[in-house]
């Protein structure tokens, strides 16, 4: 998929936006990681399309009440907003664990 991604818009867009994910993954895990996070935030940033994380970023952003509560809620509030974007596109943001 990165390579086809890579193709069709140029290797030098593609590693502009690879710097602006790796961006937001800084931002999430500086900001909102509970000790528990970093699997979950580095999997949103790897399967969502751009356009979808700088819409999450925007709603992280513009959320009035967010940055008074405590960080597990914050965390789970950001989860929320991942997961939501994820599941318009059908896709799990979870890992698969060995049975």
């Amino acid at each position: 998929m990165d390579f086809k991604r890579a193709q069709s818009i140029g290797i030098e867009q593609y590693n502009v936006e690879q710097q602006e994910k790796m961006q937001i993954l800084s931002h999430l895990l500086s900001h909102f990681n509970d000790g528990r996070r970093k699997n979950f935030f580095c999997t949103a940033v790897n399967l969502l399309e751009l356009s979808e994380l700088r819409e999450a970023m925007e709603q992280i952003r513009t959320d009035d009440k967010l940055p008074a509560l405590p960080l597990k809620e914050q965390c789970l509030f950001v989860v929320e907003i991942l997961q939501k974007l994820a599941a318009k596109r059908k896709i799990e943001l979870k890992l698969m664990k060995k049975k």
